[in-house]
C-alpha cells in the first residue's frame, strides 16, 4: 500500500507548539466511544444546557473520497485520528481540522466500513492501530508511517491463527480493537453464509504483531461448551461465525474484557448445528491477559434470527439494595440487544441484577430445524423497542392499508416465531432495536440508547436443486446461489433495506470494479472468497449481460459454493408498502433514558423527523438511526444518527431538545467531544449513504 504523507514530523511539532495541548485543563477522547468502559461519557462542562444554543461550526474537513462513514474519531494530544470512506487513516489538527497526514492509496481503495482506529503509546513510541481488509496495521501516530517492527512491514493478517483451511476466507474488522497494556484484542466480521470463517477471538502484541492468545468461540474437543454442538462437528466445516464484530469493553482495574458475540452461520437455518451453540450470542467475560473464560451469558439459544449482539457493552456502577436492605454499589456490565432488551450483570460474578426469564417459544416448521424450546427475556428494564405488531399498528399514513393488512394477516407475527415458508414478521428488524452505534451511560447509572423500531418480513424458501440449476448459465447459477438472496432474482435488489439494484450496472461501473467488490465486499457486503476465478468471471459477465454460452446450449458447471443450507431466506426485506412507507405506525426511531439502578425509564422520545410528514403537520415520527449518543457532565446528550441529516443536543435529564443543526450529509456515526486550550469541541463524521441518503465526506466540528 502506498503511503501518502502530507506533513512531516517537523510540521507536527510546529503545530503542537502553536496549539499546546498537553495541559492539565485539556481533555481528550482517547479511545473508541470515549474510553475502555465504552460509555460515550465526557466530564467536560464548557458546553452545557445554558449555552448549547450558541454552538457554531468551528471547522470542517473534507476527505478525498465519499461514501459511508461510521467513524467515532479519537482525539489524543490535540490530534484527531479518523478514517475516510475508502478506509484511509488520517490525522488532523483537532483545533483547526487541518490534515497532518493520511495513509492509504485512493487508487486501491478498500470498500469496507470502518468505525475508527485504536491508539497505543509507551513513552515516545505512539501507534495507531487500524484495519484494511483482513490486515491489521500499526502506524506511527506522529508520521502515519507503518511501524516496520510490527508483523510484516507494519501489518499482520488477522486470519493467522484460525487454521490453514480459513486463511483465504472473508474476514475484516469494522470496529477498532480494544487496547489493554501491550495487547490489542480484535473484533472481526466474517461471512454469514455456509462455509464462513470462525470468529475466534485473538489478542495481538501491540509491539510485534504476534498472536498472544486465541479463544475458540466455537469450542474445540475438550473445551467448555463443546457439548452444546452436534457430536459430528468435524463433519460440518460449513459451520462458522460466532464472531465479535461489534467491539468490546475492558475493566482495566480487574483485567477483564467483556466480549459480545454474534450468531453461528448460516444465520437463519441451523439443522446442522442442533443444540444451544455456545458461545454464539453470548456476553463473554475473559481474563484479558490470557483469554481464559471467567463467565458467560447466552442471550439467544441456537439463534436462527440473526440476533447478534450489536454493540459493545457498557461498564457502569449502579446502586441497589443488599440483603441487609442497605444500598450498595455494584460494578455492573450492561448489554443492549437487537431485540430491544437490556441485560445487566454483576461485572465480576456474571449474576443478573434483574431476573431473566426463560420464555417458551414456537417450534420451527422448516424440515430439519430443531428450535431451542425457550429464550431469555429480562424482567427489567422493559424492552425499549416494540416486541409485537397488531392490526392496530398498521401505519395510518400509508395509502395502502388494505394490502399491508393482507400481508400482515398472511404472516407469522408472534415474537420468537422461527422464519417460515409462509413468512415471518421480525420486530424489531435485523438492524435493531439497538445497533452498532452503542449506548451512552453516565456516572449516575443512567443508560441512553437510541433504537430502530420497524418491522421486517422474512420468508424461508427451499434452495434450487441440481436439476433446477442445470439449465442456467454458469454466471446465472452463481448469482442464484450467492447473490439473489439479497439482490433479488430479478437483480432489482431492495434499496430501502440497503441492497442496491444491479440492473444496468454495466452503465455505472466497469468489470474490474465489480470484480473487486465480489472478491473483497463493500460496506456491509462480505467478499465472496469461496468463488473460483472462473465463477467470478462468469458472474460478472452475467451481471454485464455479455456472458457467452456454448453453441450447444448451457453446460452445467461445478460450483464451490457449499450445498448447505437447503433452505435460505428470500432476502432482507423491511415491511413496507409499494411506495416505500413503513407498514408499522410511528415512532420509527426512539431515544431512551433508562435508570439501571431501578430498571425504570426516565424518559422516552421519538428521534428524528420524517420531513414529508412533518410538512403535512405530522411531527415526531422518529426515523431509522445509525450511530450512538454522547453524554456530558454539562448535562447534554449529543446525537446525529437520523435519516433527516440533523445533529441534535438534548437535556440528558429530561430529553428536551435544546439545539439542532443540519449536517452536510447524514451523521451515521457516534460523535466525539474534546477540549484544546480551554475550548471544547464536538465533532461528527458525516458519511451518509445508508437509507437512501446522499453520500458524504466531511468531518464537522462545533464549538461556542
Amino acid at each position: 500500500m502506498k503511503r501518502l504523507l502530507l506533513l512531516s514530523a517537523i510540521t507536527l511539532a510546529i503545530t503542537a507548539f502553536l496549539h499546546p495541548t498537553i495541559q492539565t485543563d485539556d481533555t481528550d477522547w482517547p479511545e473508541y466511544l470515549g474510553g475502555p468502559d465504552r460509555n460515550h461519557y465526557s466530564t467536560l462542562t464548557q458546553i452545557n444546557t445554558g449555552n448549547v444554543g450558541q454552538l457554531k461550526q468551528a471547522w470542517s474537513y473534507s476527505a478525498p473520497d465519499s461514501g459511508q462513514m461510521q467513524v467515532n474519531s479519537i482525539i489524543v494530544g490535540g490530534v484527531l485520528y479518523g478514517v475516510t470512506a475508502s478506509v484511509q487513516a488520517f490525522a488532523l489538527d483537532a483545533a483547526t481540522g487541518k490534515e497532518l497526514w493520511r495513509f492509504g492509496d485512493p487508487l486501491k481503495a478498500w470498500h469496507s466500513t470502518s468505525r475508527g482506529v485504536a491508539y497505543w503509546a509507551n513513552g515516545s513510541d505512539k501507534r495507531i492501530l487500524y484495519t484494511v481488509g483482513p490486515q491489521l496495521y500499526a502506524l506511527d501516530a506522529t508520521t502515519g508511517e507503518p511501524v516496520d517492527s510490527f508483523g510484516d512491514g507494519g501489518k499482520v493478517d488477522m486470519r493467522v491463527s484460525l487454521g490453514p483451511e480459513h486463511v483465504s476466507k472473508f474476514l475484516i474488522s469494522n470496529t477498532p480493537g480494544t487496547v489493554f497494556e501491550d495487547l490489542i484484542v480484535m473484533p472481526t466480521r466474517v461471512d454469514e453464509g455456509a462455509g464462513a470463517a470462525p470468529g475466534y477471538l485473538q489478542a495481538f502484541d501491540v509491539r510485534t504483531g504476534k498472536v498472544v492468545w486465541t479463544f475458540h468461540t466455537i469450542p474445540q474437543p475438550g473445551e467448555y461448551g463443546y457439548d452444546t454442538w452436534p457430536k459430528d462437528m468435524a463433519d460440518h466445516p460449513e459451520i462458522g461465525g460466532v464472531n465479535s464484530w461489534a467491539g468490546m469493553a475492558v475493566d482495566k482495574q480487574r483485567g477483564i474484557i467483556f466480549v459480545p458475540t454474534g450468531s453461528a452461520s448460516y444465520d437463519f437455518y441451523g439443522a446442522n448445528r442442533t443444540g444451544q451453540n455456545l458461545f454464539a450470542n453470548c456476553l463473554l467475560a475473559l481474563d484479558v491477559r490470557t483469554g481464559k473464560r471467567l463467565w458467560h451469558y447466552q442471550a439467544m439459544h441456537h439463534d436462527i434470527w440473526d440476533r447478534d449482539f450489536p454493540s459493545p457493552p457498557n461498564l457502569v456502577t449502579v446502586t441497589q439494595k443488599g440483603s441487609d436492605g442497605r444500598p450498595r454499589k455494584i460494578d455492573a456490565v450492561a448489554q443492549t440487544s437487537k431485540q430491544g432488551f437490556v441485560f445487566v450483570f454483576d461485572r465480576v460474578t456474571g449474576k443478573p441484577l434483574f431476573p431473566i426469564n426463560e420464555v417458551p417459544v414456537a417450534k420451527s416448521t422448516i424440515p430439519g430445524e430443531v428450535t431451542w424450546p425457550t429464550q431469555p427475556v429480562p424482567s427489567k428494564p422493559a424492552p425499549f423497542a416494540r416486541q409485537q405488531m397488531t392490526e392496530a399498528d398498521i401505519n395510518p399514513y400509508s395509502t395502502e392499508r388494505d394490502s399491508l393488512l393482507a400481508r400482515f394477516r398472511n404472516s407469522d407475527t408472534k415474537p420468537f416465531t422461527p422464519i417460515s415458508q409462509r413468512g415471518t414478521l421480525l420486530l424489531p428488524g435485523c438492524d435493531g432495536g439497538a445497533e452498532w452505534g452503542g449506548s451512552a451511560a453516565d456516572p449516575d447509572g443512567i443508560l441512553y440508547v437510541n433504537a430502530n423500531d420497524i418491522a421486517w418480513l422474512f420468508t424461508m424458501k427451499e434452495k434450487p436443486k441440481g436439476d433446477e440449476l442445470a439449465n442456467l448459465s454458469p454466471g446465472k447459477k452463481v448469482y442464484t446461489l450467492s447473490c439473489a438472496g439479497c439482490h433479488a432474482p430479478n437483480l432489482k435488489g431492495n434499496p430501502e433495506s440497503g441492497y442496491p439494484s444491479l440492473v444496468g450496472i454495466n452503465t455505472r461501473r466497469d468489470k474490474a470494479y465489480v470484480s473487486q467488490i465480489v472478491s473483497n465486499g463493500k460496506g456491509m457486503m462480505p467478499g465472496f472468497t469461496q468463488l473460483t476465478a472462473d465463477e467470478k468471471q462468469a458472474l460478472v459477465s452475467f451481471l454485464f449481460g455479455d456472458e457467452k454460452v456454448e453453441p450447444g446450449g448451457v453446460v452445467a458447471t461445478k460450483t464451490s459454493k457449499p450445498t448447505f443450507p437447503p433452505y435460505s431466506i428470500t432476502g432482507y426485506n423491511k415491511f413496507l408498502d409499494s411506495k416505500g412507507a413503513y407498514a408499522i405506525k410511528p415512532p420509527w426511531g426512539t431515544l431512551n433514558a433508562i435508570n439501571l439502578n431501578t430498571g425504570e425509564y426516565l424518559w422516552k422520545i421519538p428521534l428524528g423527523e420524517d420531513p414529508d410528514l412533518k410538512a403535512k403537520g405530522i411531527p415526531n415520527t422518529g426515523t431509522e438511526n445509525y450511530g450512538g449518543p454522547v453524554v456530558t457532565a454539562g448535562g447534554l446528550l449529543f446525537i446525529a444518527a437520523t435519516r433527516d441529516e440533523m445533529f441534535r443536543a438534548f437535556d440528558r435529564k429530561t430529553g428536551k431538545l435544546l439545539w439542532e443543526t443540519k449536517l452536510p450529509a447524514a451523521g451515521y456515526a457516534t460523535p466525539s467531544t474534546y477540549q484544546i486550550g480551554g475550548k471544547q469541541y464536538v465533532v461528527i463524521a458525516c458519511g451518509g449513504s445508508k437509507l437512501g441518503s446522499k453520500k458524504g465526506n466531511q468531518y464537522v466540528a462545533f464549538s461556542l
